[in-house]
């Protein structure tokens, strides 16, 4: 290294030892003494990083300006070809370190400049990227989105608030015409009433003349879907034609079907289980066997009729549940006692009957034989006195 002195040597200072020593100003040394102190490795490292001179001169719109130039190249949310969380994080680091750098070094006018620019409400670009008022956690871009989030949320509740002062303020306009709209009613509704006491006493004296014995249809029943003000026209008449012509919607057919189905397998487990004795030889339990086997095969498949009801019925209390082979038995059984007990009270009922009339036959057939006895001993008495 070059370095040029220059030695001043006055001849009365001589004496006292003093030297001045004179560094010429061409010296490189010169001028990385007289730029301040020395700039560390790592922080070198981060002004390559960020792509600035690493003398430390870059101004902070310079740095804030290569770390948003790197930031959309590298950030993890970014959908760049070139994006890597790994390589942005350290981007990220040495836009902090040279920030720290520039705030130890940086003169106290232009920490007063950064002060006014932060009382203006333009926050450090990274300070703002990372605070987001507190609120949030995780990745940077996760906090963005959840703070914009709250923002939203924000401004739904301001506009519901201002939306109620509306109403509010509305209602309150309204309050003055109330009284006016409710005197008004009072009147139309006293009107309505007087005009349907009239048609009342009107049709009361028709009645009692006898205008409404002999009117046209009387007895006859009513013309169903004559008119319908909700329906369409052209519904109404498509309905009224499919009604005539006997159309039924398919989840109809089919809860017919099944109430049919329903009943048939009903009366042929009663049917067989009443022909049974009680309790039942193992022939006949064998037999109660068979029917129970092909009444379970006629369950399944009218099980599978009841899967295809619910898909199609229009509302969710009209659904059925599956039929079980084991309630269908025990119905079936208590079926059978309580017919073979009604078997029993109709017999004792006809013996009862039976022997009442009896009963009156031979009352009245008593007294005959009695009268004729009666007279048949008078005879025979005057008879015997004639004779």
């Amino acid at each position: 290294m070059s370095c040029i002195f220059h030695l001043l040597v006055s001849r009365g200072d001589l004496c006292h030892g003093r030297i001045l020593l004179v560094l010429s100003r061409q010296s490189p040394l010169l001028r990385t003494l007289s730029s301040g102190p020395q700039i560390s490795r790592s922080l070198q490292e981060s002004y390559r990083l960020l792509q600035l001179p690493d003398e430390g001169h870059s101004s902070p719109v310079q740095v804030k300006e290569a770390y948003l130039r790197l930031a959309k190249l590298y950030h993890p949310d970014s959908g760049a070809p070139t994006a890597d969380a790994v390589l942005f994080a350290r981007v990220e680091e040495a836009y902090r370190a040279v920030l720290a750098h520039q705030s130890k070094t940086q003169k106290p006018d232009r920490e007063k400049e950064v002060e006014d620019e932060e009382s203006r409400g333009t926050a450090l670009p990274h300070r703002h990227y990372l605070s987001y008022e507190g609120v949030g956690s995780g990745t940077p871009s996760q906090r963005e989105r959840q703070y914009r989030q709250i923002r939203v949320n924000r401004a739904s509740e301001q506009v519901l608030n201002y939306r109620q002062r509306e109403h509010e303020r509305a209602a309150a306009a309204e309050g003055a015409l109330v009284e006016r709209d409710m005197r008004q009613r009072s009147r139309k509704i006293k009107i309505t009433q007087a005009v349907e006491r009239l048609v009342e006493d009107l049709i009361q004296e028709s009645m009692a003349r006898g205008d409404f014995r002999n009117l046209s249809g009387a007895g006859k029943p009513l013309n169903k879907f004559e008119h319908n003000p909700y329906a369409d026209p052209m519904t109404h008449n498509l309905n009224r034609i499919l009604i005539d012509n006997g159309y039924q919607p398919p989840w109809v057919v089919t809860q017919r079907d099944i109430r049919e189905t329903t009943a048939h397998i009903r009366k042929r487990l009663l049917e067989g289980r009443a022909r049974l004795g009680d309790p039942m030889t193992p022939k006949e339990h064998s037999q109660w066997e068979q029917l129970c086997a092909s009444v379970e095969e006629d369950l399944l498949k009218l099980n599978k009729i009841v899967d295809n009801y619910n898909l199609i019925v229009p509302m969710l209390n009209m659904q059925m549940v599956h039929f079980s082979l084991s309630r269908e038995i025990d119905r079936a059984v208590k079926g059978a006692r309580q017919h073979r007990l009604d078997q029993q009270r109709e017999k004792e009922k006809e013996r009862e009957r039976r022997k009442e009339e009896k009963k009156r036959a031979n009352a009245v057939t008593k007294p005959k034989n009695t009268k004729q006895g009666l007279m048949s001993w008078m005879k025979n008495l005057l008879r015997l006195k004639l004779h």
